[in-house]
């Protein structure tokens, strides 16, 4: 059934999906190893459609954690909330953008993980940077965002395809991206593991134009 709502989903709205299928358990793993989940009390997944990583982020954080999972799509949202009746889990019917106020309004001061599934190639340049910028802010100084794209690196600009660098976007953010590449998987992905949060990186650190595709 699962696979199943993810098509429909992903058919018909492919611009918020942004995939094709759900994460395999090789994506799965790469993207949640990095992450500090056995001490975290707070952790954040964006992006979780219908739940490939949740029910592993699940297993793994402790039983006294929160995981707040941010779902744009009021389908997968729905369906979370009805396959998945952990108490720990905080199923957010929200936007990316809404990282930082959401944190802020639940009363807590930071995030210890944050693992993410978007499309940011899909997404504008001004929701990328307010997804990103709040994050950076929240996260602590100990923790790990992970984060992954296909290797096709696609991004949408101006009704016209063309190909993204994502790790100079993620440097203007963090000290440290490390990439790995995922073949496992459809279709292979990079994933990067993400730390050193700079929570003050200005938007003119960041390229006047969407970042093309360039070294590293």
């Amino acid at each position: 059934m699962g696979l199943t709502t993810f098509a429909i989903q992903a058919v018909a709205d492919f611009r918020t999906v942004g995939a094709i299928a759900p994460s395999s358990r090789y994506l799965a793993h790469a993207m949640l190893g990095p992450l500090p989940l056995e001490t975290a009390r707070v952790v954040v997944e964006v992006g979780p459609g219908t739940g490939a990583m949740t029910h592993a982020l699940l297993e793994l954080i402790p039983c006294n954690a929160t995981l707040l999972a941010f779902e744009i799509n009021s389908s997968f949202s729905r369906y979370l909330k009805t396959r998945i009746s952990d108490p720990r889990l905080v199923v957010i019917n929200g936007s990316a953008e809404m990282l930082e106020k959401e944190v802020d309004r639940r009363g807590y001061e930071r995030v210890d993980a944050v693992v993410s599934s978007l499309a940011l190639g899909l997404m504008s340049e001004a929701k990328r940077r307010a997804f990103l910028g709040g994050l950076a802010r929240r996260l602590g100084d100990a923790g790990v965002f992970t984060q992954y794209q296909y290797v096709h690196r696609l991004q949408v600009k101006n009704s016209r395809i063309r190909k993204f660098c994502l790790a100079r976007l993620l440097r203007a953010y963090f000290s440290s991206v490390q990439r790995t590449t995922i073949w496992r998987n459809l279709p292979p992905a990079f994933v990067f593991a993400c730390s050193g949060a700079r929570p003050l990186a200005p938007a003119s650190t960041l390229p006047s134009r969407s970042p093309l595709e360039g070294p590293g």
